[in-house]
């Protein structure tokens, strides 16, 4: 970074406070912005052209081959690289993780409309999902698996509160997102004519014997309370995991995995052939 450019020491400084006041989801709705922790993270963000504003580097901390790789496509003199000392720093950085990398992004729009998937569309619903950790990790299933888009129905958890980004590894920037109440996405899915799989304890079907080759929404519930009743109806497909020990259900991240990996399997069979 430019030379001329003094370090912030302070963790009083107006910038580092209202940086690290986005840890709050009110925050977060109020500014319209949100903070991305880490190098890699950052990376693809920068990939998906999201609108960074402000990053703080902590030079110590910058070690690692993806921070410097962060600095290098940005260039030293990139007016948006705010220089902190540790102690600022620390009032920016969460946990153990720190990398010496931390910025405040635009958080990206999550209307339906933003969503274009191709045919045949290959969808993850997530109702009601409280832990951000859980969500970060169907994201990463998601981009695995090479999924179309991710809609989080009546969303309990902020998607882009800065945990989910982490627990993404950034792949949040990589899965189109959007966000809408549950009738909406219900109705979404039904005009597009996406067929819905809605994953139950209860579901009529074993999931491997479900054709998800077709325009697809796979729609799972929250860790507590499982899917709503609008994830009912003649034309929604209730599928079950199999559950052979004391537990009555997988984790939702592991189901989402499960099941997006089956959907996959069964399109690259249809290519391979």
């Amino acid at each position: 970074m430019s030379e001329t450019r003094d370090p912030i020491a302070s963790p009083s400084n107006p910038r580092v406070r209202a940086a690290a006041a986005l840890r709050d989801r009110r925050e977060r709705e109020r500014t319209g912005r949100t903070l991305i922790d880490g190098a890699r993270e950052l990376l693809r963000a920068l990939d998906g052209e999201v609108e960074l504003e402000t990053i703080f580097v902590f030079e110590a901390g910058c070690r690692s081959a993806a921070c410097q790789e962060l600095i290098a496509r940005l260039g030293p003199d990139d007016h948006r690289l705010v220089p902190v000392t540790a102690t600022a720093f620390a009032k920016l950085a969460f946990g153990d993780r720190a990398e010496g990398v931390v910025a405040v992004a635009v958080r990206p729009d999550l209307g339906l409309d933003r969503l274009h998937p191709p045919d045949p569309a290959l969808l993850v619903v997530v109702e009601a999902i409280e832990k951000p950790g859980n969500l970060g990790a169907i994201l990463r299933s998601a981009d695995g698996a090479g999924v179309d888009g991710l809609i989080a129905a009546d969303a309990r958890t902020d998607p882009y509160n800065p945990n989910t980004i982490r627990a993404s590894l950034g792949t949040i920037f990589r899965v189109p997102l959007a966000a809408a109440p549950t009738p909406e996405v219900v109705a979404w899915l039904r005009a597009a004519g996406i067929g819905i799989v809605a994953a139950r304890v209860d579901g009529s079907v074993p999931y491997a014997e479900v054709d998800l080759r077709g325009p697809t929404a796979i729609v799972l519930g929250s860790e507590a309370d499982g899917l709503t009743v609008a994830w009912s109806g003649p034309d929604v497909l209730g599928v079950r995991l199999p559950m052979l020990g004391a537990a009555d259900s997988l984790n939702v991240s592991a189901a989402a995995a499960v099941l997006l990996y089956e959907a996959r399997r069964q399109r690259d069979r249809v290519g391979s052939g």
